[in-house]
């Protein structure tokens, strides 16, 4: 397969919405490997960390803090579950609902998943000084904050603090 940066035309090369777009797969494979690596997925780490943050909860809350629609939390939920990372217990004031919580063995799942997201970050800014590295994260922050502001998803209970 021929290098892409030598078949890209030209008049969309240097264009900010293709560079952005073509970073964040790296960006996403990075990161899936990383996760991979240790057994786990995004929704795993995103999972865990809101436990972590936020504590116990029930699968409703945790997918309105997570952001993870509530069709893949189940799902997201039953792999966890089955290896023992989280916790599902019926609501004691709610019988129909679960109330999912953090085990030790989860947030040591989470320790290696932060592990591998360092590692994935360093490797995808690794041609960046620290300086840059902090003003590209201020400015991508900037533009996400102005374009969740545009279509309301600052409104969302996960708006752009929890990503």
């Amino acid at each position: 397969m021929a290098n892409p940066s030598e078949t890209t035309p030209a008049r969309w090369a240097d264009l900010p919405s293709w560079l952005l777009t073509q970073t964040a797969g790296h960006a996403h494979r990075l990161v899936a490997d990383g996760f991979s690596a240790v057994g786990g997925r995004g929704y795993h780490y995103r999972l865990l960390a809101t436990l972590e943050e936020h504590g116990a909860a029930s699968q409703a809350t945790l997918g309105r803090r997570s952001g993870i629609h509530l069709s893949d939390m189940v799902a997201t939920i039953n792999e966890l579950a089955e290896r023992q990372l989280v916790e599902r217990a019926s609501d004691p004031s709610d019988r129909r609902r679960n109330i999912i919580s953090l085990t030790a063995a989860g947030k040591r799942q989470l320790r290696l998943l932060e592990e591998q997201l360092a590692q994935s970050q360093d490797n995808l800014l690794a041609p960046l000084s620290p300086e840059e590295r902090q003003r590209l994260t201020e400015l991508l922050s900037r533009l996400l904050h102005h374009h969740d502001r545009q279509t309301g998803i600052l409104d969302e209970p996960w708006g752009s603090t929890s990503r």
